[in-house]
């Protein structure tokens, strides 16, 4: 599963230049839209290319794929994206457009980069940022590059907390991309944990029990009988399983159980 994060120029630095002589990231990010929506064009009429000698000779799939690919083809054209496109109801299946692994058809991020003084929020250029990726339903995340670079630095976790309290923050802003990345493409994560080691599993929103188990081994879903699961908070308060199953926090979940964020889970099974 993959995603398209556009790292977009939102600060006024003179000491900075721009390769277009000014800050517009509206302007950016169509440049860097145009580019991918050429790419596509190329990749697309390839593809319409291959099977119009099958559709002239009379092949009824290839004619109803050319039918298809030439709609997408035109709705490129106009600049919209391959991931808005509705496949004509011509026999036609979409998983022919999915193997052509379209840049625009790829769920978008886009990264507005500011100076320290406009965290957290952002400014007039994070706005215009906002407005395109509303209008692509995309999100946007708020981030200065300067001030990651400064925060890599702390060695001690306290002081970094408090650059972090004093800008205003949270998370630093690679956490924050991270999580909205996740966000954007649907996934979460659950842990498991024990007395040598604790791993984080990404999985898709909505998996349940078995399958997410299957992502750590097949017979963790092949035998599954049960997940017994504590939240992450529960988890790191008490410190162990032991101690969240003394506290009445540790509960059994079945087959049935959809995974949630931040889960820590001790799978049983039998194969």
């Amino acid at each position: 599963m993959d995603l398209i994060v556009h790292v977009v120029r939102c600060f006024e630095d003179d000491n900075v230049g721009h390769v277009s002589g000014s800050v517009d990231p509206a302007r950016d990010i169509d440049v860097i839209n145009t580019e991918l929506l050429m790419k596509d064009l190329e990749t697309v009429e390839k593809r319409m290319e291959t099977h119009r000698k099958a559709a002239n000779s009379g092949d009824v799939e290839a004619q109803e794929k050319l039918t298809m690919f030439e709609a997408l083809y035109d709705h490129l054209s106009d600049g919209h994206w391959a991931r808005t496109f509705e496949v004509p109801s011509n026999g036609a299946d979409r998983s022919n457009i999915d193997e052509l692994f379209l840049l625009t058809d790829k769920p978008v991020l886009y990264a507005a980069n500011v100076a320290e003084d406009d965290l957290p929020d952002g400014n007039a250029h994070v706005e215009r940022v906002r407005a395109v990726a509303d209008e692509e339903d995309a999100r946007t995340v708020v981030i200065s590059a300067d001030v990651e670079s400064q925060i890599v630095a702390f060695d001690d976790p306290d002081d970094r907390e408090l650059f972090l309290d004093d800008l205003g923050l949270e998370r630093p802003g690679l956490e924050r991309l991270i999580r909205a990345a996740y966000e954007q493409l649907g996934l979460i994560t659950f842990f498991t944990a024990g007395p040598s080691e604790a791993r984080a599993w990404t999985i898709e929103k909505g998996t349940r029990a078995p399958e997410a188990g299957g992502t750590i081994h097949s017979d963790f879903e092949k035998g599954f009988i049960r997940a017994e699961t504590v939240d992450f908070s529960d988890y790191d308060r008490l410190g162990s399983e032991a101690a969240a199953r003394e506290a009445g926090v540790m509960r059994a979940e079945g087959k049935d159980y959809v995974v949630e964020d931040g889960n820590v889970m001790f799978f049983k099974f039998n194969v």
